[in-house]
């Protein structure tokens, strides 16, 4: 079955607080001349044999399904086995995203299906048989309601790192994640998660299918940024995800801050959601919910969105942070980083030109009696512009320090390593750049230089470029061994008592020891704080 290839997607962006892989060590020289390339390369798995192609210098296998389509009588249910097929089928084709719960969609509405449970597999045409790859498994972000894996090629981590790529879809909005008892006693993990249930799906499907793709199905590294962030964290604390991956990455979405919603409440806002679908009614609802139209779900969300993965069922017994910080996870290796400036995007794309009076304004309903204690911490005097005071303000209390305590409560544990993006001339988001604005090192800064993406508003420059083959080497060993150490880099250390952060900047890589003192994150430990976000 032939999938259409989608075209460069616009930018989905949701609002301030609801947004939220590489190299290896360098191998020893092979004996013989790697093997020719075929043209349309064909493995077989589970399900058959995929056909796929060359893409520079990586093979690709496109739209590759783990998992049936969840429509009709499976819409809310876990997902299930994809079916068996016969013949050779076509993976040179793009499958169609998730339907889209945010308020912008993709530039073309035929990309979007609910038939979209598939992945994309990316290995460098040099692998041999048998080679046994480290595998480096992407969960896209996007507030648990946007987006696509098909943004995040893999094609030159492959190549340069020799790595296999594979990066998912899951279900999104509140066909991923909808709390109602009555549909969630339907499976016996008592939840409501499947977003979370088809990126385990997904792990599964890696190990038992990777192997075939030269990848080694224990060797396999969970990465995710943002939301994709917050479901790895969700992974680290989900039984059901024991085992089934060796290391994590956490990009821009620390555990202490994209907290999960308990049940009670997730159970509310999924009453109040079917209330505004068209599905009030309880003893109805699982018939009328997987009728309704997909257009009246996604309005109904537009006033009652989502908050990804609830805690306190039998999928995700306990909140994710407190897990970690009570030793009861998925104890595996962390490299764990965010932008220097993540909240410039979302400043940007809500309150670009806000004015003195309305930043104190802010700053005063947010934090109340602590308010000149924050302005006292960020005046308006230390910056060009309000616009840049809140962003420090929010970068700092947020995505930040949570960062930085998120890395305190993992290395304690096990080995973490944790960065710090700063390129102060990085791309920003393709469609969100505002007029007059300094976005740089903005929230999803750094996917540009990790990713073959799709959404960057220009290409990076030679000096850009050199920094991106730097972390892909650094994300790339960190899949292989667990520790980032590359030859000829710049040295990565542990995080632990002497809080180092490695600095990744093109002029150059470096460890800092500053980084909680630069954030001022002693400050926001003992003050109220924006509330935790989902992303």
């Amino acid at each position: 079955m032939n999938r259409p290839r989608s075209p460069r997607p616009s930018l989905l962006v949701a609002t301030l607080i609801a947004l939220a892989t590489l190299f290896l060590q360098m191998l020893p020289a092979a004996a013989d001349p790697p093997p020719a390339p075929s043209a349309h390369p064909v493995v077989t798995i589970a399900q058959g044999r995929l056909a796929g192609h060359i893409h520079d210098g990586a093979e690709e296998f496109l739209g590759v399904p783990y998992a049936a389509p969840p429509v009709g009588a499976l819409r809310f249910l876990p997902p299930q086995q994809p079916q068996r097929w016969s013949g050779v089928r076509d993976a040179t084709h793009l499958a169609p995203a998730c339907p889209q719960f945010s308020p912008f969609g993709l530039r073309d509405p035929q990309a979007v299906s609910e038939d979209c449970l598939y992945l994309d597999v990316y290995r460098p045409w040099s692998a041999r048989p048998g080679e046994r790859l480290p595998v480096l498994l992407w969960i896209h972000g996007g507030a648990y309601s946007q987006g696509t894996g098909t943004q995040f090629g893999g094609r030159t981590m492959a190549d340069l790192t020799h790595t296999i790529v594979v990066s998912i879809n899951y279900r999104l909005g509140q066909l991923g994640y909808l709390a109602l008892p009555e549909l969630a006693r339907q499976n016996a993990l008592d939840s409501g998660s499947w977003g979370l249930m088809d990126q385990i799906a997904a792990l599964k499907w890696t190990r038992e299918n990777i192997a075939a793709f030269d990848g080694d199905p224990a060797d396999v590294t969970v990465s995710g940024q943002s939301a994709g962030s917050g479901s790895v964290c969700a992974m680290l604390a989900a039984p059901q995800a024991a085992r089934l991956f060796t290391r994590a990455v956490l990009q821009s979405g620390p555990c202490t801050l994209l907290r999960s919603p308990g049940r009670a409440r997730a159970e509310a806002e999924s009453r109040a959601f079917a209330a505004a679908a068209g599905c009030p009614q309880p003893a109805a609802r699982s018939v009328c919910l997987r009728a309704a139209p997909v257009a009246d779900l996604i309005a109904a969300a537009r006033t009652h969105p989502t908050s990804g993965p609830a805690f306190g069922d039998g999928l995700l017994p306990a909140q994710p942070a407190s897990a970690i910080a009570s030793g009861t996870w998925n104890k595996v290796p962390v490299l764990i980083g965010s932008n220097r400036a993540e909240s410039r995007l979302f400043v940007a794309l809500t309150q670009p030109y806000l004015t003195a009076q309305e930043y104190l304004d802010k700053v005063t309903a947010d934090y109340g009696p602590a308010a000149s204690q924050v302005l006292g911490r960020y005046p308006l005097s230390k910056y060009p512009t309000p616009y840049f005071a809140l962003s420090a303000l929010l970068t700092d209390s947020t995505f930040a320090c949570h960062t930085y305590w998120t890395a305190q409560l993992f290395s304690t544990q096990v080995p973490t390593y944790a960065y710090e993006f700063d390129d102060p001339d990085s791309p920003t988001l393709y469609g969100a750049q505002v007029p007059g604005l300094d976005m740089a090192n903005g929230h999803s800064a750094e996917l540009a230089y990790l990713h073959d993406f799709t959404m960057s508003d220009r290409p990076l420059t030679v000096v850009q470029a050199e920094l991106a083959d730097h972390m892909k080497r650094y994300w790339g060993a960190f899949a292989r061994s667990g520790d980032p150490h590359v030859p000829g880099q710049a040295a990565w250390p542990q995080a632990g008592p002497d809080d180092s952060v490695l600095t990744l900047n093109p002029e150059a890589i470096r460890t800092s020891t500053s980084f909680a003192a630069d954030h001022q994150c002693g400050f926001w430990q003992s003050t109220p704080a924006i509330p935790s976000v989902t992303a």
